[in-house]
């Protein structure tokens, strides 16, 4: 499999909102020399401590900072929303990033309450989602709306001007029915924690009922993995351990067995499987012991990677 055929996106670098401007510019150039396409970043409104970040704030700052690298949300918490004003958004993201802009998005749940204090009911998640990614595709395309449904209802909504080209949607989730759903509305699927047996069985059911759907889709389907990078790999569990326990909060034991740590080289092989499963966007959350060494070790990953998938 050529390696022109898998992408590299990495997640915003820690410490790229403390630089100035001229330093957050040439952190993102050193992205690119990097091996990387894209940048992405997650989105929540008030996770677990009450921690989170604007998605659309972010992806539409980190446009401006470079004007060849493509901007993330993986992924959005589309539920927590209104499909009118999200559909702007989206629209107002892919002018303000001259095409450059990939909408990923999911349900989340790892965190109940964040969802319940947004006035949703979290057993509804998946149907209001479904709901939204109609209507914002509709919408989007230009279409003058009706739409009765079960949890949003819309007379001749409207947004001009119209996409003139679909901005690519991500579904996010390990579930069967987020398979589904990106099936029916996505460009692609990005998974996450999941073996690359179960990976390969979730590209064949989304390839399936796709065409059940009437979809015929180039796909570029995604895995999300946090890892671990560092000379010791010791150093490397405990690190990527310490930053997934402080945002999860929950033991690392959990997550350890789809949680690639050590050298680059090592990591790399963890994860070339994946794209033997069909991965063809490799999404990559790296800790380090220093911040600093966050980008160049993710050059040596990419390098190792390309070495084995090439």
């Amino acid at each position: 499999m050529p390696s022109d055929t898998v992408q590299f996106g990495l997640l915003t670098p820690s410490d790229l909102w403390r630089k100035s401007v001229a330093e957050k510019q040439a952190t993102l150039m050193a992205v690119e020399e990097a091996g990387f396409s894209h940048l992405y970043l997650a989105d929540h409104v008030s996770f677990r401590d009450g921690s989170g970040n604007d998605g659309f704030v972010d992806v539409a700052a980190l446009s401006q900072l470079h004007d060849r690298l493509k901007v993330m949300t993986s992924i959005y918490l589309l539920p927590l929303r209104h499909p009118l004003p999200v559909a702007r958004q989206v629209q107002t993201m892919d002018k303000v990033a001259s095409g450059r802009f990939m909408f990923g998005i999911g349900i989340g749940g790892e965190d109940r309450h964040e969802v319940e204090i947004c006035g949703v009911d979290p057993a509804t998640r998946g149907q209001r989602t479904d709901e939204m990614l109609e209507i914002i595709q509709r919408l989007l395309d230009g279409e003058t709306l009706d739409f009765t449904g079960r949890h949003f209802q819309l007379q001749a909504a409207r947004l001009k001007p119209a996409l003139r080209n679909p901005v690519p949607i991500f579904v996010g989730g390990r579930s069967n029915a987020a398979l589904q759903r990106a099936a029916r509305f996505g460009t692609g699927w990005v998974g996450v924690w999941c073996s690359t047996r179960r990976y390969a069985e979730a590209v064949t059911m989304i390839a399936e009922q796709a065409e059940g759907f009437g979809r015929d889709v180039q796909w570029q389907h995604g895995y999300q993995p946090w890892l671990g990078l560092d000379s010791d790999p010791n150093k490397a569990r405990e690190v990527v351990k310490a930053g997934m326990e402080a945002f999860y909060h929950v033991p690392f034991e959990q997550f350890e067995r789809y949680t690639p740590f050590g050298t680059p080289a090592q990591v790399a092989e963890s994860l070339a499987p994946y794209a033997e499963a069909g991965c063809r966007m490799f999404n990559l959350k790296v800790c380090t012991t220093h911040v600093e060494e966050e980008v160049p070790l993710a050059q040596e990953l990419v390098s190792e990677m390309r070495k084995l998938i090439g």
